[in-house]
This record gives structure tokens, C-alpha cells and sequence, in this order.
């Protein structure tokens, strides 16, 4: 069986061949597709000229090496298929006579505009339908936003059909043309002043012109693509198919004599003659046939394979299924069998072929539609050059024919080619307007705190909500979680375990106490003002956990209240004492009249009064403006804080400034005491305590003020725990001392014993 194909014998397009002789020798060594049965072919070279291809065409039809049309003996080749390209040109001439003998016809490049419907039905096209790529072109223009262009085209029969049928369409959406301008199609026989002057031409109509974009619509025949960098080409971008690499390393004139243009490439490619080719010349460079492939630059040969050879294989390989479905069957209507495929007619193959669908190599499938185009998408590919004459296709998008009548494209965002003054200003960033430029020319800036831009070239970033962050990259908004000072959290731990802790010492020293009530020193300075504090320190203790833990209703509701009742009534049991001490002196002397001060009652005075003039603060704060639970979104940046609101701020500071006069009346009143001529001055004490509260109570105000989210509670609770320590190490401790580890000075002369 023989498939028969049509090129162009260019250095660019041997590749072509190679692609049909290992397609059809992957398909001879595969006994699952044609078992017992040997494919071949045979190559016409048309030179892109109408008589050298229908020359070509007619001796299909003449036996072998016998130029007699229709008329064939002797030994015979059954013709299955044929396979013609890469020009349009050639696919229309060999359509006008092999379609008249129904011979099944598969091009591989463009394909030609059939007026003759029934030419067109035997013919089969490994390209996608042409109406799809320009639908696609004007999508990719529209998303692009390119709406000044130029066009240039080759003055062909499809060129005029792509000027008055396809241009009309991309006018109805906006887009208008600086220059339509037609060029002269060039050949392999083109002049070398034509071909100049055409190009002088281009040059100068683009270079004058204003446009950044130009559609140039013709076909490629191969030519040197290096000088389009950066341009976008509609096409299929072929898999990588296993083993073709290695088959054309292996390549060697030596060795594949059988290949007849092997000769002629390897002198074309390498720039070196070999001498048995070239009689009459003297060769200076002679082909040592150790030359590489490889090695030679992409503009020359390309060792991947590209689409047209792409196309090529697969045409192989759609003839030989159809071949292979065609052997397979029974034609019922005749009721007879084909099963020697060497007896078979041309227009036999036509039907299989029409219907033939499969898998290639790679997994893609190969079918066609009603129209026999390939049924398949186009690849958006950007072509990149390099100095070296090597380029690259890179592919940035795709186009999906099965979402007709509008064909619907992808585009790789982070692969687009530009068209602009400046680059994208991407998510997270905003343009900001370049002084003195045009507006489409601008500068990048990222978004400010707290704000995002989730697209490209915004003019300004938006606000995140409440409840939610920029990420670093500020290109979308994160949802806040939400945090508060739990007994889970370290914080919190170390925390309630130091109040549980000095809760503990407190009930040992008030322990203490009860145990030795009846000694000189406990009786000292009022005994019941001593337990009142003692069990204050212990109340304030636990009001510290009140801070710990998910703020609910009620413990916003306690905790401040609780930790100022509790604090009023120790502090005013150290005023209490620190007086009770003054007026303890002031009454020895003789004829004073501050003896009728001295008793439980001036003490018990203070403390209730203080205490009632806190609680009435607290009484108006909780029946105006009560704390409450609340959620701070804006305090952190990344998280709501779960916090209790302290509702009115007015009464909270009065609530505070009420301990605070305490403590100062406290302060200085021991301090006047501290040098009163006792052997145990308890003022003295009372002093360092007062100290210590006063000093950690000061600090407390700016870092409470300066602290965010659970860190702001922490410090008040270590507020309430450093300064009620204070107060019962300074106070307690040394009488602690004196009861435990020196009972000798625990006696009535020893606590009455004046120092002078």
C-alpha cells in the first residue's frame, strides 16, 4: 500500500519527510494496525508550481516510470491515500484531478476554498476549521484591548476572502485599521530584487505607522521566522512523540541511501558538497558525514517536532486505521468482503477515512467532522527568538472550538505578551498617573495598610472588611480569628497558677493569724483590721481569675466592680492601721486629746466609708453604663479581640481614682509614721507596701494604655497580683517572722518597748 505526498524540498521542511518515514515505520513494525500487510510511499516534489503538481497528479494515474494517464500494466503500487501540502496551492491543484478518481485526499497545512462541493467531499484537512481561528484572532485582539491595527496579506485567493469576509467582522466591534496592505506572494523562484523591495516596503509602512499591533495573514511555507519576535501565531502545538528524537539523531547519508533527499539537505544544511553528487564542481568543503543534526540552529532544522510534521504523522496514521477499519468490515449492501486491501478501489477508503477516529501515540485524538476538518482546538502561541538563531513557542493560551458560535479562549495571564507603556500593576498594587506622560503610562504602588487589590491595573486599593486582613501579598482579605486571655493560654496559665499560689500563702498567713490571735503582736494595731485585710487580699487574689477566660456577661459585670471593692477595702484597712498607729502615739502624751479617737470605731469609720463611697460609684456605673462583652476589630490587625468593654470610661477612671487617693492618703501617712520610736513600728512596713502598690498601680496606667488584646488584661491582672503581694509581704511577712521564728519577741514589753 502506498501513500503519496507533495513538498517543498527547503532545509526547513525536511523534517516533513522525516516525519512520514518514521510514521510509517512505527505503523510496519506495529502488527496490531496493519498485520501482513507493508505500507509505503512516495514523494513528489511539486516545487509550489501548479504544473510540476498536477504533473505529479497524473502520473498517480500512469503506471510506474510510464507517463500514460489512465492507462497501467505491469507490476502496480495500490494507491490508498494521499498526502499533500503545506500550501493551499498544492491541495487545490492535485484536488482538480485526483478528486475526479475519488482518491481519498489529506493535506496537511492550509486548506485550500473549494467552490467544487464535490472535490471537497473526498478531501480531508489535519487543521482545524479556519472560521474558529479567526473568531479566535478576534477574541484574543478584543481581549487584548487592541484597538488600532494593521493588516498585512498575501494577494491570494484567500487572502481576498479574508479581507472581505473576516475584516468586515472585527469593524463591528470596534476595532479600526491604520493600513490594509497586500503583499506580493515570494517563492523559491521569487527574484532577489522583488523579494527586496517587498521587504524595504513592510518596513517602511510599519515604521511610519502608529499601531502596536499587526495581524499578518497568509501562510508560513516555512520561511525564517526569527525576525516576528515577541509575535502570536494561531496553530497546533504538537506532543512530544517517543523515539523521534532518537530517530533523527541516527540520520546519516551513509546509512539511509535509501533516502533520496538526504543528499541534497545534508549539502544545503551543513554548507559542504559531497563529491560523488557534484561532478563538475571542486568542492571546498567536503561532508564528512560525522556532521550532527543537533547541531544545526532551529532556523535551519528543528530536532522537535513541529506542526506540520505533527500533522504529517498523524495523516499517516489516520489512513492506516481507516486502512485497518476498511479490512476489518463487511460492505453488507454488496454483500461481498474486502479482505485483500491490494484489490481495493480509491473511492473505498473514502467512507472509513471520513469516520475514522483514534488515539494517537500521545494519547490525542484524531477524528474529523462532517466537514472533514480535524476535530480540535488552537493553541495561542508566543514566538521568542534569541540571537543564537534558536527561538522559542511558548504557549499562552488556547482556543476551544466546542463552545460554538462564539469560541471561547484561555489565556496564561502570567505568559501574556504586552502591548502597553509600562507593565501590569498587579494585585497589590495601584497605579498612581506618571507626570507629564500620557495615561496609559503609570506607576506602581503598593496598597497601604489595611487595604487590597485583587485585580491588575486598578486605580485605587479597597478597604478590607472589619473582620477581615490583607494578606502580605495584599491581593485578597483573610477573615480575623478571634482571641482572648483563656486559661488554655500560656498567659493565662502562669497567671491563674500565681493567683491560686498567693491565695495559698494568704490562707496559711491568715492561718497564722487565728492560731496565735491572743499574742501581743497580732493584738497590735487593731486585730479585727488585720483579718478585714487578710481576707480583702484573699478576695482580691481570686477576682483575678474574673480576667481570665471567655468574657460573658456576668464576669464583664464583676470584674471591675469586684477588683475596686475589694481594693477599697484593703487600702482602707492600711489607711486604717497607719492612722490607728498615728493617733496610738499621739495619745501617750499627757492631756492629748486624741485618746478619744483611739478604738475599733475610727477604724471601722474608714473602711465602711470607703467602701460605701466605692460601691456607690459602682451602684451609678452599673445602672447607666454597664461593661458589657464586645469585639474589637480594629485594636489588632490580624485578629478580633473578644474583650469586655468597659462601658462607661468615666466611671471605670473614677472607680480608680477613688483607690488612688486611698493609696496616696495610705502612702502618706505611713511615711510620716515610719520613724514613730517603736521596737516594731508596723508604719514602717506599711511604707514599703504602700511603695510597692503605688509604684505598680503608676506603671500600670501607660502600659495598660499602650497594650492591645489579651496583653492588656494580662498587665492588669499582674497589676492586681504584684501590688496585693506587696501588701502581704511587706505587712505580714515580718510579723510572720516574729511569730514562727523569734516567739521571744512575740510579748507585750517587747511590742510596747519604745526606741530612742
Amino acid at each position: 500500500m502506498c501513500c503519496y505526498c507533495y513538498f517543498r524540498v527547503f532545509s526547513h521542511n525536511y523534517q516533513h519527510i522525516l516525519a512520514l518515514i518514521f510514521a510509517i515505520k512505527e505503523i510496519n513494525e506495529n502488527s496490531l494496525i496493519l498485520p501482513n500487510i507493508t505500507l509505503g510511499f512516495f514523494i513528489y516534489n511539486s516545487n509550489f508550481l501548479a504544473d510540476f503538481t498536477y504533473r505529479a497528479s497524473m502520473e498517480l494515474l500512469s503506471t510506474w516510470d510510464n507517463f500514460f494517464p489512465n492507462y497501467k500494466c505491469d507490476a502496480q503500487d495500490n494507491l490508498a491515500a494521499v498526502i499533500g501540502g503545506p500550501s493551499s496551492e498544492i491541495c487545490l491543484f492535485m484536488a482538480d484531478i485526483l478528486c475526479a478518481y475519488k482518491f481519498s485526499q489529506i493535506t496537511y497545512g492550509s486548506a485550500p476554498l473549494m467552490d467544487n462541493k464535490k472535490e471537497a467531499v473526498f478531501f480531508h484537512q489535519m487543521f482545524p476549521s479556519g472560521s474558529h481561528q479567526y473568531i479566535g484572532i478576534l477574541n484574543l485582539i478584543l481581549h487584548f484591548q487592541w484597538k488600532w491595527i494593521g493588516v498585512m496579506y498575501f494577494d491570494t485567493e484567500m487572502g481576498q476572502q479574508f479581507v472581505h469576509k473576516v475584516l468586515p467582522m472585527f469593524m463591528q466591534k470596534g476595532i479600526c485599521f491604520d493600513f490594509i496592505r497586500a503583499a506580493i506572494q515570494m517563492n523559491f523562484f521569487s527574484e532577489f530584487e522583488t523579494m527586496s523591495n517587498e521587504l524595504i516596503g513592510t518596513s517602511y509602512l510599519i515604521g511610519k505607522s502608529t499601531v502596536n499591533a499587526v495581524i499578518l495573514h497568509g501562510e508560513i511555507q516555512d520561511w525564517d521566522l526569527s525576525f516576528i519576535n515577541g509575535a502570536l501565531s494561531i496553530s497546533l502545538l504538537p506532543q512530544k512523540i517517543s523515539g523521534f528524537h532518537e530517530f533523527l539523531q541516527d540520520r546519516k547519508p551513509d546509512t539511509d541511501q535509501e533516502d533520496g533527499f538526504i543528499g541534497d539537505f545534508w549539502q544545503q544544511a551543513f554548507m559542504c558538497s559531497f563529491p560523488e553528487l557534484n561532478l563538475d564542481e571542486s568542492p571546498e568543503h567536503i561532508c564528512t558525514q560525522e556532521e550532527k543534526l543537533e547541531t544545526l540552529p532551529m532556523s535551519v532544522f528543528e530536532m522537535s517536532m513541529t506542526s506540520h510534521s505533527y500533522n504529517i504523522y498523524n495523516a499517516v496514521y489516520a489512513t492506516a486505521h481507516a486502512l485497518h477499519d476498511m479490512d476489518s468490515s463487511k460492505f453488507k449492501h454488496r454483500r461481498t468482503e474486502i479482505r485483500d486491501l491490494q484489490k481495493m478501489q480509491s473511492w473505498q477508503l473514502h467512507r472509513f477515512l471520513k469516520c475514522v477516529i483514534f488515539n494517537n501515540t500521545v494519547g490525542e485524538q484524531i477524528s474529523f467532522n462532517k466537514n472533514g476538518e480535524l476535530v480540535a482546538g488552537f493553541d495561542i502561541v508566543n514566538w521568542v527568538t534569541f540571537p543564537n538563531e534558536t527561538f522559542s513557542r511558548v504557549k499562552v493560551g488556547r482556543i476551544d472550538p466546542q463552545s460554538l458560535p462564539t469560541v471561547e479562549f484561555t489565556v496564561h495571564e502570567d505568559a501574556q505578551p504586552l502591548s502597553l507603556c509600562n507593565d501590569h500593576c498587579y494585585p497589590g498594587y495601584s497605579k498612581r498617573k506618571k507626570e507629564g506622560k500620557p495615561f496609559c503610562c503609570y506607576d506602581c504602588i503598593p496598597c497601604p495598610g489595611g487595604k487590597i487589590s485583587a485585580q491588575k491595573d486598578v486605580d485605587n486599593c479597597f478597604q478590607c472588611p472589619e473582620d477581615h486582613y490583607p494578606n502580605k501579598k495584599r491581593d485578597f482579605c483573610i477573615p480575623k480569628y478571634i482571641i482572648f486571655l483563656g486559661f488554655e493560654d500560656p498567659f493565662g496559665t502562669g497567671l491563674a497558677s500565681f493567683a491560686l499560689f498567693l491565695f495559698c500563702v494568704t490562707v496559711v498567713v491568715l492561718g497564722i493569724f487565728l492560731k496565735h490571735r491572743d499574742t501581743p503582736i497580732v493584738k497590735a494595731n487593731n486585730r479585727t483590721l488585720t483579718y478585714t485585710l487578710l481576707l480583702s487580699l484573699l478576695l482580691s487574689f481570686l477576682c483575678a481569675l474574673l480576667f481570665i477566660g471567655k468574657p460573658q456577661k456576668m464576669t464583664c459585670l464583676l470584674r471591675q466592680t469586684a477588683f475596686g471593692i475589694i481594693f477599697s477595702v484593703a487600702i482602707s484597712s492600711v489607711l486604717a492601721k497607719t492612722i490607728t498607729v498615728i493617733l496610738a502615739f499621739q495619745a501617750t502624751k499627757p492631756e492629748s486629746k486624741w485618746r478619744k479617737w483611739l478604738g475599733k470605731r475610727m477604724a471601722t469609720s474608714i473602711v465602711l466609708s470607703s467602701l460605701l463611697i466605692q460601691a456607690t460609684i459602682c451602684t451609678v456605673w452599673l445602672s447607666t453604663f454597664p461593661p458589657f462583652p464586645d469585639l474589637d476589630v480594629n485594636s489588632m490587625a490580624e485578629e478580633i479581640i473578644l474583650e469586655c468593654n468597659e462601658g462607661s470610661i468615666t466611671m471605670f477612671y473614677c472607680l480608680l481614682g477613688f483607690m488612688g487617693f486611698l493609696s496616696i492618703c495610705s502612702f502618706t501617712s505611713a511615711f510620716f509614721a515610719r520613724k514613730l520610736p517603736d521596737s516594731f513600728n508596723e508604719a514602717k512596713f506599711i511604707t514599703f507596701s504602700m511603695l510597692v502598690f503605688c509604684s505598680v498601680w503608676i506603671s500600670f496606667v501607660p502600659t495598660y494604655l499602650s497594650s492591645k488584646g489579651k496583653y492588656m488584661v494580662a498587665v492588669e491582672i499582674f497589676s492586681i497580683l504584684a501590688s496585693s503581694a506587696g501588701l502581704l509581704g511587706f505587712i505580714f511577712f515580718p510579723k510572720c517572722y516574729i511569730i514562727i521564728l523569734r516567739p521571744d519577741m512575740n510579748t507585750k514589753e517587747q511590742v510596747m518597748k519604745r526606741k530612742h
